[in-house]
């Protein structure tokens, strides 16, 4: 009964669908006015809708899932049909042409081939817009998608807004000069977090932290009495995200409830060290689940009880989003950037990064402690009222209005969004390209004279050399 009253509430009773029905009801009421007015009809004058702000969005494609593809996911789906903004998607990882298509399955050559298609994808798409929401990570990824996209984009006289993501921020500016310029250039920088806000402070660049957003209707909120001893994490199979001290930590919470599960949903290059790591310790109770599509994920923290994270680098996990809204207490170290998030006692439980025997301890206390799990719980999901569509969308809306209108973050250049004068257009990108062939010495290519499809081969290539 409570499952169909939630679903009857969100059909009826959103926001949109309110804000549709009040459309409805003026353009009704601007009709009926008009069909009384009688001869004075021609005369009366129609109201004009204000223009919709043209927002093209450029990210991964959802056929691999990670945090920037999932953001640029429900940000394409949230402002479809929007009577401000309308926006389109420049996939980063663009599909082949079908007499391509077998490059897909080749390594590097792949990258070396997508990047003259990628290229024109943006050339062709970027054409009609009014600013371009370039999505970015860090490292050789910032080379092959944001880099080209802030070129063109320039190129086209058009607004630049890049929406950095990644909690690597402070290596990757440390290590490149390139990304430094070219973030200190661009129109307006976004992050999700204070977090990323103070470190970019580090290097001179002023940058406004807008949320990440979760989709709060794909996640079934639940209260758990009692709670299980059944935890799922739903990090990737990465370095930086530290499963193994996730397995290690559910080692020592299984020494004190023995028919505790450990659900591991993802993937990645540590798919192996980890399945020789549960078959080494002999557990029981690891459940490998797999890479699990964006529409799926919110059945798994449904099976589950206790979300549990271990990473050593993050910025704005969406995990940690969707674990607040399936109601499911936040067991977490804390790297740098989490507390940014996660308030230690009040809206989950934070250990230090590394420590397997922190991290079970923090399970086995909310498994002890109902009251403390269900405090966390209610905390958790009247924080999240801050990363739902409303509030999240006004934020960016005011970001785009200013970019189309001309005020632009401080210390950017005044004026026109495209670098106007041809000659600072060439120092900028000529400054680009004599770093990636200095670098990696190709001493009888004239930089001044390159094409845009050369620059985009001297990314590529640059990737695979460093």
């Amino acid at each position: 009964m409570s499952h169909r009253a939630r679903q009857f509430a969100l059909e009826n009773f959103s926001v949109e669908r309110i804000r549709e029905q009040y459309c409805e009801l003026y353009s009704d009421v601007l009709a009926g006015h008009h069909q009384r007015s009688g001869a004075r009809r021609n005369s009366a004058r129609v109201p004009i809708p204000p223009s919709r702000l043209r927002v093209a969005f450029v990210a991964p494609s959802l056929r691999y899932v990670g945090g920037q593809s999932v953001q640029a996911d429900l940000l394409m789906r949230n402002w479809k049909d929007d009577p401000d903004v309308e926006a389109s998607f420049v996939p980063v990882d663009p599909p082949f042409p079908y007499g391509l298509r077998w490059v897909e399955r080749v390594p590097f050559l792949r990258t070396v081939v997508r990047e003259p298609v990628y290229a024109l994808s943006l050339w062709n798409k970027l054409k009609d817009t009014d600013v371009a929401h370039i999505f970015s990570a860090s490292y050789s990824s910032f080379l092959l998608a944001p880099l080209p996209a802030w070129l063109i984009t320039r190129r086209r006289g058009k607004r630049t807004l890049i929406n950095y993501h990644s909690g690597e921020c402070r290596d990757h500016l440390q290590h490149s000069s390139t990304a430094r310029r070219v973030l200190k250039e661009t129109d307006q920088l976004v992050v999700p977090s204070g977090y990323l806000v103070n470190v970019l402070g580090e290097f001179s660049l002023s940058a406004q932290a807008i949320p990440n957003i979760v989709e709060v209707e794909q996640f079934t909120f639940r209260s758990r009495r009692p709670l299980r001893p059944h935890l799922v994490c739903t990090r990737g199979f990465h370095p930086y995200y530290c499963v193994d001290v996730v397995v290690r930590a559910f080692a020592e919470v299984q020494r004190t409830f023995p028919d505790a599960q450990l659900d591991l949903v993802g993937g990645g290059p540590l798919d192996r060290d980890i399945r020789s790591l549960v078959s080494n310790m002999k557990l029981t109770g690891v459940n490998f689940k797999g890479v699990a599509a964006h529409h799926e994920i919110g059945r798994f923290y449904d099976q589950a009880d206790i979300f549990i994270n271990a990473s050593r680098i993050d910025n704005m996990p969406i995990s940690v989003l969707e674990a607040f809204a399936a109601g499911t207490p936040v067991v977490s170290t804390e790297p740098e950037g989490m507390h940014y998030l996660v308030e230690h006692e009040r809206t989950g439980l934070l250990s230090p990064v590394g420590d397997a025997s922190a991290l079970a301890l923090n399970v086995i206390r909310v498994l002890q402690d109902s009251e403390l799990a269900e405090r966390l719980v209610a905390n958790a999901r009247q924080e999240l009222q801050r990363y739902c569509w409303p509030v999240v969308r006004e934020q960016w809306l005011k970001v785009y209005r200013a970019l189309a209108s001309g005020e632009m973050k401080e210390g950017a250049d005044i004026g026109s969004g495209a670098i106007s004068s041809p000659r600072l257009m060439r120092r900028s990108r000529n400054r680009l390209m004599f770093f990636l062939f200095q670098t990696h010495s190709v001493p009888q290519l004239q930089v001044q004279q390159a094409p845009d499809a050369v620059v985009m081969v001297a990314i590529t290539r640059s990737m695979f050399l460093e």
